[in-house]
This record gives structure tokens, C-alpha cells and sequence, in this order.
């Protein structure tokens, strides 16, 4: 069922994956990380076991071996931090930069970069249609909290541009994905999304944990952990 709903829309709601009491204990393992943060929240939270050991969950790995198959591994995890502190929001965008362990120049991949020690690169449509992000939701998201946007079924469309985005977005009708805390979104990286500024006092924090079929991404590039 998860898999027939990610691939017609793009995305799936699973409520009530994670539990209360592993929420709070991931947390407390985060803030005792002590892993570098920005004002959106933390890059690369694959280096926290806590969030490592959640990544792993026999839940979520079922969920996206359901989508990508029963090689699906995890290799990159962020933790989204919007709060009255650090709010912000985010144009409708899709997720093209995948993790990686060595720069090649392949056809159809760059422009390339490097973050914090890790490099990275735009991917083309092939290899972004074996990645599925599981975001799994710490505290609720309402309609006042600058929940996700979604435009559903643009996944299908390929890399798009930015003009091609902003056309997109005039014409399909967004939906916010409004989910209590422990439940967990499904999505395809080229999914069109963006997020609103939060208009509440209450936090909206999200671990989005990529999952990949394998662990390279074309021939001859190897994801890296992050």
C-alpha cells in the first residue's frame, strides 16, 4: 500500500510510527551529540548513533524497503529545527544533491560541491528515483507551524528547472501535510515541496532520513554517510 501511494503521489503519511518514549530518548541523545548547528538545525546527523541507531528502526527500514526494495540501506539524515528562534521558509524546491564518497565526472551529474568535508553532487532523475526520504515528525505539525507543502504527482516530471517549478506551482494544488508527532512522511526527492514561516510559538521539528536501493548511486559513484 505505502508503495503504490508513493508512486502515484509522490509521498504517503504512516501516523503513529515511532513511538513517544523513542522520541524523547533520541532527542536527549541529540542534544547530547553536540554535533555543529546552523539556525535551520543539524547537517549530516548521520554521525549521531542515536539518530544512526533510529535510521536503522525495523520500522522505517521496512518502509522503505516496501519502496526501494529489500537492498535499501539509510546514508543521510537532517534534523530540521524551526522554532519562534529560527523560522524560516523554503520556495517549492525538489531535492537534487546526493552524498558522495569521490568526485567522477559522469554524464548527467553536477554541478558538484563540498559541505562540511562531504562532497556532493546534482543528480540526474535515474539515480533520484532510487532514494526515498522518511521524515519522521519530533513534535506535531499543524497548519500553524510551517508544515511541508507538497505538489503531488510532480515527482514524475523529472529535474525540473526553476522557471519550470514556478509554473508548476500555479497550476497544481499544494497540500500541507499537517502530522502528529511520531508520524512519519514518505517522499521522493523530486517531489516539488516547500514550507511556510511558522505563525506559532510551538516547535515543528523533523528528522529527514534519506534511503537509497543501494549503496552507489550510478556506476562508479558511492554514496557517503552523512
Amino acid at each position: 500500500m505505502l508503495r503504490k501511494t508513493v508512486e502515484k503521489q509522490g509521498f504517503a503519511i504512516e501516523p503513529g510510527v515511532v513511538r513517544a518514549e523513542e522520541v524523547a530518548r533520541l532527542l536527549a541523545r541529540i542534544e547530547a551529540g553536540k554535533l555543529p548547528r546552523s539556525r535551520a538545525g543539524i547537517r549530516h546527523a548521520m554521525r549521531n548513533a542515536g539518530v544512526a541507531e533510529l535510521a536503522g528502526n525495523a520500522r522505517l527500514m521496512e518502509m522503505a524497503r516496501d519502496v526501494l526494495g529489500p537492498g535499501a540501506i539509510p546514508f543521510r539524515a537532517t534534523l530540521f529545527d524551526k522554532s519562534p528562534r529560527a523560522n524560516w521558509l523554503v520556495v517549492w524546491h525538489q531535492d537534487t544533491a546526493l552524498p558522495l564518497k569521490e568526485k567522477r565526472e559522469i554524464p548527467g551529474w553536477g554541478p558538484w560541491s563540498v559541505k562540511n568535508g562531504i562532497i556532493y553532487a546534482h543528480a540526474p532523475a535515474s539515480a533520484l528515483s532510487e532514494v526515498l526520504a522518511l521524515r519522521v515528525h519530533l513534535d506535531d505539525s499543524t497548519a500553524e507551524n510551517g508544515p511541508l507543502r507538497v505538489l503531488p504527482g510532480t515527482h514524475t516530471l523529472g529535474v525540473l528547472s526553476d522557471e519550470q517549478i514556478h509554473e508548476i506551482s500555479t497550476r497544481v494544488s499544494a497540500l500541507d501535510c499537517l502530522i502528529a508527532k511520531g508520524g512519519v512522511l514518505a517522499m521522493r526527492p523530486l517531489l516539488v515541496h516547500a514550507s511556510s514561516k511558522s505563525r506559532s510559538q510551538m516547535a515543528r521539528r523533523v528528522l529527514h532520513i534519506e534511503y537509497a536501493a543501494s549503496g552507489w548511486a550510478a556506476e562508479g559513484l558511492e554514496l557517503a554517510i552523512a
